[in-house]
Order: C-alpha cells, then structure tokens, then sequence
C-alpha cells in the first residue's frame, strides 16, 4: 500500500511543476486525495461490501468533485490534475502512470451488463473535458486531446483529437487523413 502511495506521490511532483511539497499535495490535491479514498473504497468492494463504498465514493465526490465508482480499478502512479468533474465509470480500467485532466470521462454507452466502460493501458494522457466512451482500449502511451471523443479502439502510441477522435499521429509518424489506405 505504501509503494502505491509513494508511486502516486511521485508522479505528481514528476508531471505538476507547482506541487512544492509532500504536505502540500496531501493537503491540497483532490486528484490525489480521491485516489487514495478510492483504493480504500475498492479494497471495501471487494469484500463485496456494496453500501459502505458506495457512500464513500460519495463522501469523496462531494468533497473533491471527482467520482470514481468503488469497482473500477486504477494502477499506480495515477495522477488526476485539476480534477473537477472527472468521472470513471464502474468496469473502467486505468494502468500505471496515467494522467487524466479536468472533466475528463469514462463512461459507458448503454445499460448493456459485463464490461462497458475503457480500459487505458499504461503511460495514457487524457486532456481536459475529453470523453472516453465505451466498452474500447486505449493503448500505451497515446494522448487523447482536449475535447475530444473516443469511441473506438485506439492503439499504441496515438495521438487523438476531435469529435468523434480520430487518430492523427501514430508512433511519432502524422497521419495524412486522406490516405484511406493508413488509417487504423
């Protein structure tokens, strides 16, 4: 548990150049404050306690304005910057060392049951109000721009903007949008 604390600690002071202290992000980081909040209403979830974490990560919502539910499972190093209105939905997955902005979404698309909202895989940049909808994968190491809104799968070392998103660089090589044949 401490690895994990300390691996979210760091990539905060690694990626905010304004965090100027241990105290001052256990303090005044919601992002950080509702992670850790939610490991614990996570641990509680899978003891198959539904209601007490269900209230805390209601507790937390209210006090951060970032809503994580208790199911969903986040890796370590997570950092939420300026988390206001970020939501992740019950089956999302988000692996190590993401970054997500303000109001940032992952949600689902329908009341289908099983697995129905993201999965990020590791070293995932997800900017300010971008949606990320949907049972989809989004693959190490791909930025998602700021607005944006993804419905489809989208692989490794992407970079997507617009709405709906559409890949426009693909492994540090642009993709030229009207060459039909490279699109992914």
């Amino acid at each position: 548990m401490f690895k994990t604390i300390k691996a979210d600690l760091a990539i905060i002071r690694e990626r905010d150049p304004a965090a100027r202290g241990l105290l001052e992000i256990l303090l005044c980081y919601p992002g950080f404050q509702a992670i850790s909040l939610h490991r614990l209403s996570h641990k509680l979830w899978n003891y198959r306690l539904p209601l007490v974490p269900r209230l805390l990560s209601q507790i937390t919502r209210t006090l951060t304005g970032i809503e994580i539910h208790p199911a969903a499972k986040i890796g370590t190093g997570v950092f939420i910057d300026h988390g206001m209105g970020v939501v992740i939905g019950e089956t999302t997955e988000i692996g190590n060392r993401c970054l997500l902005y303000q109001g940032v979404t992952l949600g689902g698309t329908g009341k289908e049951s099983g697995k129905r909202h993201p999965t990020l895989a590791e070293n995932v940049v997800i900017g300010a109000g971008a949606k990320i909808l949907g049972a989809i994968t989004v693959g190490a190491n791909t930025r998602v721009g700021a607005g944006s809104v993804v419905v489809r799968d989208v692989e490794a070392n992407s970079t997507v903007v617009g709405i709906p998103g559409r890949v426009v660089h693909q492994s540090g090589v642009k993709v030229n949008p009207l060459a039909h044949s490279a699109l992914p």
